[in-house]
């Protein structure tokens, strides 16, 4: 059975990809409506783009392969708490489900620092599920950090 600890899995093994590129080691899942997956994860540095997170990453994607910018009924699994940016997106693509595993007390725009996809005064509000893998995401990242730590 396909649930949310299986979608988030995936996400996570996105995540292990960025952490080995020396990327911040998000990753993200995006589930169509039509049971289509589209997966990625962060590669600003890469890509040598600002906004080439792994939510922004499989919007465009899954925009492009669907030929519309609006993804309704879709879901979006990622390890951790969307930025700013990313909600926007969000928001923009009207997503139907947010799903994500850690929180981000610095730039977590879903319910952290900012409410942005449950803002009544947007025109779309997704539903939101916290905390999927939560512990493994956030080892993920901490592990990452404490590693880049030691190289300076």
């Amino acid at each position: 059975m396909k649930d949310d600890n299986y979608y988030m899995s995936i996400a996570l093994q996105q995540a292990e990809i960025a952490a080995e590129m020396e990327e911040v080691p998000v990753g993200a899942l995006l589930l169509l409506a039509d049971g289509s997956e589209v997966a990625s994860h962060n590669a600003p540095i890469d890509l040598h783009d600002a906004s080439a997170h792994a939510e922004m990453r499989v919007i465009r994607e899954a925009c492009r392969l669907s030929e519309n910018y609006r993804l309704a009924g879709s879901t979006l699994y990622v390890t951790l708490e969307p930025c700013l940016m990313c909600a926007g997106a969000i928001v923009h693509a009207r997503i139907g489900r947010v799903v994500y595993g850690a929180s981000d007390s610095k730039t977590g725009a879903v319910e952290s620092l900012y409410q942005i996809l449950s803002d009544k005064r947007l025109n779309h509000q997704p539903e939101i599920t916290a905390g999927i893998l939560a512990g493994e995401s956030s080892e993920l990242l901490k592990s990452f950090f404490k590693s880049r730590r030691k190289k300076v």
